[in-house]
């Protein structure tokens, strides 16, 4: 069994599909399914249930999946350890939609100046996802919205930032002094979908206050709900970092009278992988970031 094949059927496993992962792989997937055959002549069983267009894991596949993520990481991280000098290497963060364009780019210019040997990839995806993927070890961190639905990751709460009302310049309520959220209670919402977290903290902070936000648009991206309410389709809340960087004119961001909606922003990783100087410096970077925020 070569680590070569472990690899290859790792990424079956999670595409399902032998033709997508010969396309990730960058192999012909003639190549791949020889690789495979010959695994599965080696366990003497299939490892997967093969379909018209899909395949599954199979009992012996299942457990081959458990056993292979855990040989490639201990390889993975026995590479870090020797290598570990804390100024070269990668880092891989993951970070939700709603983060990821506002608060990294600052944390990656000052990161790449102080460590311009090193090499950080980010990957930007949902919160269920990037707990997974940090789970897994396929990311070294993941820069999340608590709460983190995760029993095993290490969580470091970074800050916390308030969510602003935003409003399209002619709304009624821009020439109010103060507005409460009994004020929003009968208007209609623009939010992200199910898939992202903001969501979930918009509706549990108005569900506390007695009332559910109607919803009458839902979209993928923080800019279309931005772009939504400028067009008067409804209003929304927006995190503090997405409203400081936003320069146009055709939206008015309020702050709420009393008890403020707030959303907190932590980092979450996997404390059973090897930690790196070099990712321990990068963590340090993002303390020292979110103190910028708060």
């Amino acid at each position: 069994m070569e680590i070569g094949q472990l690899r290859y059927f790792l990424q079956v496993a999670e595409r399902g599909n032998f033709t997508r992962a010969a396309e990730d792989l960058m192999i012909s997937l003639p190549a791949l399914s020889r690789s495979i055959q010959k695994l599965e002549e080696e366990l003497g069983q299939p490892v997967f249930e093969r379909r018209t267009r899909s395949v599954s894991l199979t009992d012996a596949g299942t457990l081959l999946h458990a056993r292979a993520q855990q040989v490639l990481a201990i390889i993975e991280d026995t590479k870090a350890e020797i290598t570990d000098d804390g100024e070269t290497g990668r880092i891989r963060v993951g970070a939700i939609p709603t983060i990821a364009p506002y608060f990294l780019p600052d944390v990656l210019r000052r990161f790449s100046k102080e460590f311009s040997k090193a090499t950080v990839v980010v990957q930007e995806n949902t919160t269920d996802n990037l707990v997974n993927s940090c789970t897994q070890g396929e990311i070294d961190l993941a820069i999340l919205a608590l709460p983190i639905p995760a029993k095993y990751l290490e969580v470091e709460e970074l800050f916390e930032e308030e969510l602003f009302l935003v409003l399209p310049p002619d709304h009624p309520l821009v020439e109010k002094k103060t507005i409460r959220l009994s004020d929003v209670e009968p208007l209609p919402f623009v939010l992200l979908d199910e898939a992202h977290c903001l969501s979930d903290n918009i509706v549990s902070f108005c569900r506390e206050r007695s009332f559910q936000p109607v919803a009458v648009e839902k979209t993928s991206q923080l800019a279309m709900v931005q772009e939504l309410v400028s067009l008067s389709h409804g209003v929304s809340m927006i995190p503090a970092m997405a409203k400081n960087v936003d320069q146009s004119d055709r939206r008015i961001y309020r702050s709420f009278s009393g008890r403020k909606p707030t959303r907190k922003i932590a980092v979450a990783w996997n404390p059973y992988r090897f930690q790196s100087r070099l990712l321990e410096a990068f963590r340090d970077r993002l303390r020292k970031e979110s103190r910028r925020h708060t």
